[in-house]
C-alpha cells in the first residue's frame, strides 16, 4: 500500500513540475529585424521607435520600445528581440543634430529624414496605426527606407 502512494505522490508532484514548467517558457519570443535604408550621411544618430498600442503611435516618448544608433554607412540593422507575437509599428527619424527631436518647418513637415514601417508615405497628416503596422508570429524582417 504505501508503494502504491508513493507512486501516487511522485506522478503528481511530476506532472505539477512539469506543467508548471511549460506554464513559466516565455512567449515573448519573437524578433523583429529592422533595415533601414538610404541613410544619406553619419552625422547624429537614427532612432528607431517600436509601437505596439495604435493611441501612441507616433507619439514621441510613447514607444513600446526605442533604439538610437549611430549610422555607418548607407544601411543600418537592429532587431528587437523578445516581443510577443502581434502587430507593431515602427517610426524612424534621422536626428542629425542630435537634439533628440525629430525637427520640423513652419507647417509641421520633418526637416530630418522620417520613416514608417510599410514604407508607408504620410501625404498631410501624421500617418495612423493601422497604416503602418506589420504581423509578427516568430521572425520577421522589414526593410524601410529613409525619406530627405
Amino acid at each position: 500500500m504505501r508503494s502504491n502512494q508513493f507512486l501516487f505522490w511522485a506522478a503528481l508532484s511530476l506532472t505539477f513540475f512539469l506543467s508548471s514548467s511549460f506554464a513559466s517558457l516565455p512567449e515573448d519570443n519573437a524578433v523583429l529585424t529592422v533595415e533601414i535604408t538610404n541613410i544619406k550621411n553619419t552625422r547624429g544618430v537614427v532612432q528607431i521607435g517600436l509601437y505596439k498600442r495604435a493611441e501612441n503611435f507616433p507619439k514621441p516618448g510613447k514607444q513600446y520600445k526605442m533604439k538610437r544608433i549611430k549610422p555607418k554607412g548607407k544601411t543600418l540593422k537592429y532587431q528587437f528581440s523578445g516581443l510577443k507575437p502581434g502587430k507593431y509599428a515602427v517610426a524612424i527619424y534621422h536626428d542629425e543634430n542630435g537634439d533628440k527631436v525629430c525637427n520640423r518647418n513652419l507647417i509641421g513637415v520633418p526637416t530630418e529624414a522620417y520613416a514608417f514601417s510599410r514604407n508607408f508615405r504620410p501625404s498631410l497628416s501624421t500617418p495612423r496605426f493601422n497604416q503602418c503596422y506589420v504581423s509578427l508570429k516568430k521572425a520577421r524582417t522589414i526593410s524601410i527606407k529613409l525619406v530627405y
